[in-house]
């Protein structure tokens, strides 16, 4: 590795050796290496060829050490910013500003808070195969008035399929499923849900809760799905999902549509876009579709029918034109 020299310096480190071994008189080294005979002498009785550290050997501060010390514990165990270190502190140290407490937390270190370990030991997302498919419900508003987009999008292609309803009722969360079920090249193994009352009983005490099973529960095992719902309190568990309904309203709510038709005709726009047409840079660069085609040629078994029968025109596989 390298030596790093100082920003002025004139001589390296192999001829600083060279000048403390050389026995001949300081004008001649200072002629040969191009340098001042200051800086001969200078390197000529030194104990070492690095660099040393420049600037004030000891560091000066208007904060005495037990106010440094107490700064830097509230720091590391409360984990409080800067600008609420000085409201903390400034009645009780009348000289502490903000630029010296700024140099005091850099000085020890705790100009960044540090980082909790259990924050650091973080969990890899769990990976499944195709099919297994978030689905959640958002509001959608406009000119034509309040909407219920059920959005699915599968986490391992990011394929998105919606749905537009004028109510989130159990009836209609089936109906989504039974659709999504068709339109499905895949076969879908796992369905994660919210706790909400269109997809499951759990959030009603049990003396409340009807004897039969939830609708949607009994379709998704006629389907042979696994229904799993989110842990309450967590919602952020079936996120992927919710950031899929930020990126359709975005996309939605910025036009006006003059009807539900209208709207609807929108939607399946940006869905055939961003299906078949938007390179993902979580899937590096790919299309949902491409990969679901990438993952039938790889994994068959996964899919109920080969996904190219669903693309039409010049590329339609002989015998269906």
């Amino acid at each position: 590795m390298g030596s790093i020299l100082h920003g002025n310096a004139t001589t390296t480190p192999r001829i600083r050796k060279e000048i403390q071994d050389a026995q001949e008189s300081l004008a001649t080294l200072a002629e040969r290496y191009y340098i001042n005979e200051k800086t001969v002498l200078h390197w000529k009785h030194a104990d070492g060829v690095e660099d040393k550290k420049s600037g004030p050997k000891f560091r000066k501060s208007v904060l005495n050490e037990l106010e440094q010390q107490v700064i830097c514990t509230v720091r590391r165990h409360l984990r409080l910013p800067l600008d609420d270190l000085l409201i903390v502190f400034k009645p009780l140290i009348p000289a502490l500003t903000r630029s010296n407490l700024h140099r005091c937390l850099q000085h020890y270190g705790l100009s960044r808070l540090p980082k909790d370990e259990l924050s650091m030991e973080k969990k890899p997302f769990k990976q499944y195969n195709i099919g297994y498919v978030h689905v959640d419900i958002t509001e959608l508003h406009g000119e034509t008035g309040k909407w219920y987009l059920f959005v699915a999008i599968d986490r391992l292609t990011k394929y998105v399929y919606v749905e537009l309803h004028q109510g989130m009722t159990e009836g209609n969360a089936v109906d989504f499923l039974r659709n999504l079920q068709a339109e499905c090249v895949f076969k879908i193994t796992h369905i994660l849900t919210d706790n909400g009352a269109q997809f499951t009983y759990k959030l009603l005490p049990e003396k409340d809760r009807p004897a039969t099973e939830h609708p949607f529960d009994a379709q998704c095992k006629a389907f042979g799905i696994e229904h799993r719902t989110t842990k309450f309190r967590h919602p952020w568990i079936n996120g992927q999902v919710d950031v899929t309904n930020k990126i359709i309203k975005q996309a939605t709510e910025q036009f006006h549509c003059a009807d539900p038709e209208e709207l609807k005709m929108h939607l399946m726009t940006f869905l055939l876009y961003y299906n078949h047409q938007q390179p993902l840079k979580s899937l590096k660069l790919k299309t949902p579709w491409g990969l679901i085609v990438e993952c039938h040629n790889q994994n068959p078994e996964f899919f109920k029918s080969n996904p190219i029968d669903k693309i039409v025109g010049l590329n339609m596989p002989e015998g269906l034109v």
